[in-house]
């Protein structure tokens, strides 16, 4: 349950500095912020972990938290380039 939580604050966290990232203004609401974010994070991890694994009861992954903002502002761009 608390992975949940976990995964749903760091979604915000991730949705909005990627927002912060890509210029312009984005009418996203906390709940497709927060979608954005986890989106981005389940993507850009699995796409992380593919370059680097991380160690064996490691709590915090570097190259998973990047690759989660990179995801997301992919999907930033890509929300963008749908709602036109």
């Amino acid at each position: 349950m608390f992975h949940i939580i976990w995964s749903i604050i760091v979604g915000f966290v991730v949705g909005l500095i990627a927002r912060w990232i890509v210029p312009g203004a984005e009418h996203m609401g906390f709940i497709m912020t927060t979608a954005v974010g986890v989106v981005g994070s389940v993507v850009g991890g699995f796409i992380g972990t593919l370059f680097k694994k991380p160690e064996p009861g490691q709590k915090f992954h570097t190259a998973g938290f990047l690759m989660s903002i990179l995801g997301a502002v992919i999907l930033v761009y890509l929300l963008r380039y749908i709602q036109i």
